[in-house]
C-alpha cells in the first residue's frame, strides 16, 4: 500500500495518509508527505491541497512500531515536512477527522487553513510520555488559540473536541460530516477568493501581562508535578512563544525535547505506553482467535468486591444477574451499589438516568437456578477452597455449555479449582483488586486446561470494561500478591533489625510508592496476611513461625478495621498514629530473636523492599508465570501503587543496572541467618553476567 495516496478532485490535489491503524508518522509516510506535496506544486493544473487521512482519522501522531529503530532519525523528519507544508506556494487545507494527535496536530499546525468535524479529537499528549511537542506544538499551538488555553492544553496532555476551537485561528471550519469534501470546496473558496496563505508562525501573541501569568503557571505547575520535569519544561516551552522570535522558539523547544527524551522519567513512561500494547497479546493465541459472545454475566457474592466487580460489567452496558446466600445479604449490596451510582451522580459524573439504567442492568437472585443463561459467571466468595469446591460444582451444574467460569480468587490454584468441574477448558481466574469498580488492574490467570478462545475472550472483555488486564499463569498468589509477600517479608525484617514502620513507610513513599506497606496493610486488613500464611506452612507440612505482623493479628489487630494495627486509628478517622504498644512488641520480638537493633538507612529499605520484588518477579518470569517483565511493571503500576514515573519494578532495576541489583542481592544473601529467597535468581543472574536488561 502507498503510504500517502494522491488523487485530484478537479483542481484539488487530495494527499490521503494510509498507515494503519492509526496513522503513525513513519518515515514512510513522512517521505510520502513530501513526495505528494511536490507532485501538487510542480502541477500546474493543481491550484490547491488537502491533508486528510479520510473520513476517519486525521493522525495519532508518532509511528510507535518504529522506536528505538533506524527509521525514527531518517530524513525527513516531521519538522521537514511541517517546514514544506508551511512555505507551500500553493493552499494546503488540513481535512481532519477522527484524532490529531501529539505529532498528527502539529502536521496540521503547520497546513495554511484547518477544516474539521467537530468530534474531531484533537490534542498534544506528549507530557503523558515524559516528554513536551518536539515539532513546534508548543510554538504554534499558542499562536492558533491563545497562550492560556495552550498551555493547558499542552502541560495537561488532556485532548479536547475540535467544536470548543470553533472561531479560533485553530480551525477556519467545523462540520458535521463529509470533511474532505468541506476541505475541498473550502481549499476551492481560498484560490477563487485570493485568500492569503495564512502561516501560524506569523502570528504575532499580546504579551501584556504574560509575566504574571507565566510566574503563576510555573508555580502552578511546579507544585503540581511533584519533581517530573517534562511539565515544567512544557510550561518554559510555550512560554517561548511569546518572549522569543519564532526559529528560536522552535530551536529551544527541540533541544528540550532531546533532554526530556533522555529522562529516567520519560523512558520510564514510553516503557508503560509499550507495555500497555503489549500485554494484551499472547505467543500461542492469534489475534483473529474467534471469541465467546458475552451478552449475560453473573457475579456470585454481593460484597464489597462482588458489588464492586458487578460495577465493572453495569458500566459496560452488560446486564448481570447477582447472586447471595441471603435476601438480607442480597439488599445490603444492592444498596451499596446504588449509593456509590448517587454519589457519582451527586458529583456531575452521571444522570439520574443513568443512575436507573445501570440499576436496570441488575437481576438480583438467592438461585443459582438465575445463572442457566449466563455467558459468563465470576464468584467473589470467601477465600478458602472447600467454599470454591462448593460454588464451582453448583455452577458446572446449572450453567450452559460454553459458559465462562471465573474464580476472583487472588491466591487459590485455579487448577485444582477447575477439576471440581466436568469443564475446565472453561475455567479460569478473573482476580479484580479492590474497589473492583476503581482499580485499573485486572489479573487474568490462565489454567493449565484453560481453553485458547476463553483467554482471548477475557482479554477482550478486560478492554470492554475498560482494565488492564496483565495474564498470570497458575501460582501461589499469582504474580502481583506472589510479589508483594516478598516485599512484605522484607519490609517485616527491616523492622525486626531495627527500623520502624513509620520509618518504612516514609522511605517507600519518598521514592514514590502511594502508601507504605505498614499503611497498606493496616488499609486491607492484617489477617490476610496472617491467614494465608498460616494456610501455606500448613500446605508444606511445617509449623508457622509468627511474624511481628502475627503477634499483632493474635491481639486482634487487623488494621483500619479494628482501630489498630500497625497504627492506631481514632474513631472516624484514617491518620495512621504511631502506638507505642507496636514498639513495645517489636522490643520483645528483638529479644526472643536475639537481635540488637541497629541503624537501617532510607536507601537500604527502598533496596531491600525493592529488590525483593525484583527478585522474585524474575524467578516469576523464569517459570513462565508471566509472559514478559513489563506486564509484572503493569501489575505493580495498577495494582499496588508503584511510582509511575519509575515504570514498575523491572523498569526500575534496568535504570539501576541489573549487576548492581545482583551485588546488593549477593551482600544481603550473605548475612547470618539470611532467608534463601536473597540469593540472585537465577535469570538475573543471567542477565546480569551478559550486561543485559530485562526485557
Amino acid at each position: 500500500m502507498n503510504p500517502v495516496d494522491y488523487t485530484q478532485q478537479g483542481t484539488v490535489a487530495v494527499l490521503t495518509l494510509q498507515n494503519p491503524p492509526v496513522n503513525g508518522l513513519g518515515h514512510a509516510l513522512r517521505s510520502g508527505i513530501v513526495a505528494g506535496l511536490d507532485r501538487a506544486l510542480a502541477d500546474p493544473a493543481v491550484t490547491a491541497i488537502v491533508l486528510t487521512g479520510g473520513e476517519k482519522l486525521f493522525s495519532g501522531g508518532a509511528d510507535v512500531r518504529e522506536f528505538g529503530t533506524a527509521k525514527s532519525s531518517m530524513s525527513p523528519h516531521l519538522p521537514d515536512v511541517i517546514r514544506a507544508l508551511e512555505n507551500a506556494g500553493k493552499p494546503v487545507v488540513a481535512a481532519i477527522a477522527g484524532h490529531a494527535l501529539g505529532g498528527g496536530l502539529e502536521l496540521a499546525l503547520g497546513c495554511h487553513f484547518r477544516v474539521a468535524l467537530k468530534n474531531a479529537t484533537l490534542g498534544l499528549p506528549e507530557v503523558k510520555l515524559g516528554l513536551l511537542p518536539g515539532a513546534g506544538g508548543t510554538q504554534r499551538l499558542p499562536r492558533a488559540v491563545g497562550l492560556e488555553a495552550a498551555l493547558n492544553m499542552i502541560v495537561s496532555g488532556a485532548p479536547q473536541k475540535a467544536a470548543s476551537f470553533e472561531g479560533t485561528a485553530l480551525l477556519d471550519q467545523v462540520v458535521d460530516a463529509d470533511v474532505v469534501a468541506a476541505a475541498v470546496a473550502f481549499a476551492r473558496q481560498a484560490v477563487t477568493d485570493g485568500k492569503p496563505l495564512r502561516r501560524l508562525r506569523d502570528l504575532k501573541l499580546p504579551t501584556a501581562g504574560t509575566d504574571a501569568f507565566l510566574q503563576f503557571a510555573r508555580n502552578s505547575v511546579k507544585a503540581a508535578a511533584k519533581g517530573l520535569p517534562a511539565p515544567l519544561a512544557c510550561v518554559e516551552a510555550v512560554a517561548d512563544s511569546v518572549t522569543q522570535p519564532f526559529d528560536e522558539g522552535l530551536r529551544r523547544e527541540r533541544a528540550a525535547f532531546f533532554a526530556l527524551m533522555n529522562t529516567p522519567e520519560s523512558r520510564a513512561a514510553r516503557h508503560v505506553f509499550a507495555a500497555e500494547r503489549a500485554a494484551g497479546k499472547l505467543p500461542d493465541i492469534p489475534a483473529d482467535t474467534p471469541l465467546r459472545p458475552i451478552a449475560r454475566v453473573g457475579v456470585i457474592g454481593a460484597g464489597t468486591m462482588g458489588g464492586g466487580i458487578t460495577m465493572n460489567f453495569l458500566n459496560a452496558g452488560l446486564p448481570v444477574v447477582l447472586l447471595e446466600t441471603s435476601q438480607e445479604a442480597l439488599d445490603r449490596g444492592l444498596a451499596t451499589i446504588r449509593r456509590n451510582y448517587d454519589n457519582s451522580a451527586k458529583r456531575g459524573k452521571l444522570t439520574a438516568e443513568q443512575v436507573e439504567q445501570r440499576m436496570g442492568l441488575i437481576t438480583p437472585t438467592l438461585d443459582y437456578a438465575g445463572f442457566s443463561d449466563v455467558d459468563l459467571v465470576i464468584e467473589a466468595v470467601f477465600e478458602q477452597m472447600d467454599v470454591k469446591e462448593k460454588v464451582f460444582r453448583q455452577l458446572d451444574a446449572v450453567c450452559k455449555p460454553g459458559a465462562i467460569l471465573a474464580s476472583n480468587t487472588s491466591y487459590l490454584d485455579i487448577n485444582r479449582i477447575a477439576r471440581f468441574t466436568s469443564r475446565p477448558q472453561d475455567v479460569l481466574g478473573l482476580h479484580f483488586f479492590s474497589p473492583a469498580n476503581v482499580m485499573k488492574l485486572l489479573e487474568i490467570v490462565r489454567g493449565e486446561k484453560t481453553a485458547k478462545d476463553v483467554m482471548a475472550t477475557a482479554l477482550a472483555l478486560g478492554k470492554q470494561i475498560r482494565k488492564v488486564s496483565v495474564v498470570s499463569g497458575v501460582c501461589d498468589g499469582f504474580i502481583g500478591n506472589r510479589m508483594v509477600a516478598r516485599y512484605g517479608a522484607a519490609a517485616n525484617a527491616l523492622i525486626v533489625a531495627g527500623a520502624s514502620p513509620q520509618q518504612i513507610d516514609k522511605a517507600l513513599e519518598r521514592f514514590g510508592f502511594a502508601m507504605g506497606p505498614f499503611r497498606m496493610g493496616d488499609l486491607a486488613g492484617l489477617d490476610i496476611g496472617w491467614a494465608t500464611r498460616k494456610r501455606k506452612a500448613a500446605e508444606a507440612g511445617v509449623p508457622h513461625e509468627p511474624t511481628v505482623a502475627d503477634k499483632l493479628c493474635e491481639l486482634g489487630r487487623f488494621g483500619q478495621k479494628t482501630g489498630a494495627g500497625w497504627y492506631r486509628y481514632a474513631p472516624g478517622v484514617r491518620d495512621a498514629l504511631p502506638d507505642p504498644l507496636v514498639e513495645e512488641l517489636v522490643a520483645e520480638y528483638r529479644k526472643t530473636k536475639g537481635v540488637t537493633a541497629r541503624k537501617v538507612s532510607d536507601e537500604e529499605i527502598v533496596q531491600r523492599c525493592v529488590f525483593a520484588m525484583v527478585n522474585e518477579a524474575a524467578r516469576i518470569l523464569d517459570e513462565g508465570i508471566a509472559v514478559r517483565a513489563s506486564d509484572v511493571d503493569l501489575v505493580y503500576l495498577n495494582g499496588y501503587g508503584f511510582p509511575a514515573h519509575r515504570g514498575g519494578p523491572m523498569c526500575y532495576a534496568n535504570e539501576v543496572g541489573l549487576f548492581n541489583v545482583e551485588r546488593a542481592l549477593n551482600g544481603f544473601a550473605a548475612e547470618p541467618g539470611a532467608f534463601d529467597w536473597w540469593q540472585p535468581a537465577p535469570l538475573l543472574r543471567r542477565l546480569a553476567e551478559e550486561g543485559r536488561a530485562f526485557a
